[in-house]
């Protein structure tokens, strides 16, 4: 377990008091993906297309998504487990264990889930994308475009 009382503040002497953070889904994934086990560690692992479907209350926010997109989904990873400091990278045993800090594994202290996608359609407040390797129901917390040359923005 993690002693959560020695976090850092960055208001006074360095040392932070607890701190928390709500956060509200604003859609989630409907995918071909139901199991865990069944799933790619990453999305270009041969994920399916699956659906990012967004809340009505957030339509304004995603109107101006279009096919061709490059987007970045972040998501909550409900099913991963929270006290997991230390993996074997890709469950493999025989590498070295290394903190969750230094690879991409689910388990984690907070677990966002970080996805490039590429847009494939747009059907309201439905974005068809590829590569996205999270299971369906998983809580989509964010989307946000991939940025491309200085000169582009």
């Amino acid at each position: 377990m993690i002693d959560k009382s020695a976090l850092f503040d960055a208001s006074s002497s360095g040392m932070v008091g607890r701190m928390s953070f709500e956060v509200t889904p604003v859609g989630r994934v409907e995918s071909s993906l139901v199991d865990l086990a069944e799933a790619p560690r990453q999305g270009d692992e041969g994920a399916p297309d699956a659906w990012v479907v967004i809340a009505p209350d957030y339509a304004r926010a995603v109107a101006d998504i279009a096919a061709g997109a490059d987007a970045f989904v972040l998501t909550w990873l409900d099913r991963a487990s929270r006290d997991t400091l230390v993996v074997h990278p890709r469950g493999d045993v025989a590498r070295t264990a290394l903190g969750v800090f230094s690879t991409r594994s689910p388990d984690r202290p907070n677990p966002i889930g970080l996805h490039r996608v590429t847009v494939l359609e747009v059907q309201g407040l439905r974005l068809l994308v590829r590569d996205l390797e999270a299971v369906d129901g998983t809580p989509v917390l964010d989307i946000k475009p991939v940025l491309g040359a200085i000169e582009e923005r």
